[in-house]
């Protein structure tokens, strides 16, 4: 129980979310931007992918009013820096539209955020508008930072997003002719309104999962012991990596993580007697301290640890408490090469 109560802090999760998989289906979005900056291991493709280190997608909770779009964005937590907003939406393509020369091909879309939530009409302020084509049909990407900001800071401000277009013909202008996909069972699920955060955690994770695995072997590594006799040290295995898999199915987690189902952290494992060969990258002080420990110029030092030298992070997908899709990135979670330290 300790143990996996550590590693949820590892993993910054307060409260495990109920399990949701296979059932519920993730945003296409977040799945295509996990593949953008993870390989299929959640190992990171290349630093700098991603904006901050935590991606946060909010499902629209309106199904009727095809105007409003609402977010509850409650679960940030506190601390963190929102660094961009994103309302993202599925302009659906008009199909009985007169096609004449006469007709205006486009229309124009403005997003408003409301400021009450009961009287009508509501009061509401423009924050951006565009034309569009009234003949085609895709994903359309507001910049809110500004607004959700405010409802960051002020949560009570939150009463959502309200959308309007208009047409222009030569029969006068036009209200509502286009519409914005609304989420209707599973046909239209992918086609969700969503609002995502980037943003920074601003937490400062105090060990690394390859660390915590690595501390049981370190600690008796760390322990004065007498030379080995030549017979016995030469089949010691020098410090080198070693396979350590972490299956979240094997854990109780692979009901709310989407991806991935599990991966290879790595450890460290092996000695680091003189002399200290260029593959086990040690440092000048290791090599120093192997030589005092192997010419027993003091009974208290110990060889150097074999640890892990260069770490990369780790993305995780999943469903938080309040079944919101999260990308979260984890800084030195993989030992990609080990040393003597």
């Amino acid at each position: 129980a300790a143990a996996l109560q550590r590693l949820r802090e590892v993993f910054d999760i307060e409260e495990l979310p109920p399990d949701v998989l296979p059932r519920k289906k993730p945003p296409q979005f977040m799945v295509d931007l996990f593949n953008k900056v993870a390989d299929a291991n959640g190992i990171t493709r290349a630093p700098g992918l991603l904006q901050g280190d935590v991606v946060r997608s909010f499902e629209d909770r309106v199904h009727v009013d095809h105007h409003h779009f609402y977010f509850d964005i409650s679960a940030m937590e506190k601390g963190e820096q929102m660094l961009k907003a994103e309302f993202r939406v599925f302009k659906l393509k008009k199909t009985h539209l007169s096609r004449r020369s006469d007709v205006q091909h486009f229309c124009k879309v403005e997003v408003y955020e409301l400021l009450e939530s009961e009287n009508k009409p509501r009061r509401k302020h423009l924050i951006a508008s565009r034309l569009l084509s009234l003949y085609t049909e895709g994903w359309e990407v507001f910049n809110v930072t500004q607004t959700v900001s405010k409802w960051v800071g002020n949560s009570s401000s939150n009463h959502g997003f309200w959308i309007t277009t208009t047409h222009v013909s030569n029969n006068g202008m036009e209200h509502n002719l286009v519409t914005f996909a609304k989420s209707q069972g599973t046909l239209q699920e992918s086609r969700n309104a969503l609002l995502v955060l980037f943003t920074n955690s601003n937490k400062r994770r105090s060990h690394s999962f390859a660390d915590v695995m690595e501390s049981s072997s370190a600690s008796m590594s760390r322990r004065p012991r007498a030379a080995a006799a030549p017979a016995a040290r030469s089949q010691v295995t020098a410090c080198h990596r070693r396979e350590l898999y972490v299956d979240f199915q094997a854990i109780g987690w692979s009901g709310w993580i989407i991806y991935p189902s599990g991966y290879n952290a790595f450890y460290c494992r092996g000695s680091c007697f003189f002399p200290l060969g260029e593959s086990l990258n040690a440092t000048n002080h290791a090599t120093v301290q192997s030589i005092v420990y192997t010419l027993k110029l003091s009974q208290d030092v110990s060889t150097p640890c074999c640890v892990p030298d260069e770490l990369k992070s780790l993305n995780l997908l999943y469903f938080d408490d309040k079944q919101n899709v999260v990308l979260k990135n984890y800084k030195d979670m993989v030992a990609t090469r080990c040393g003597c330290h």
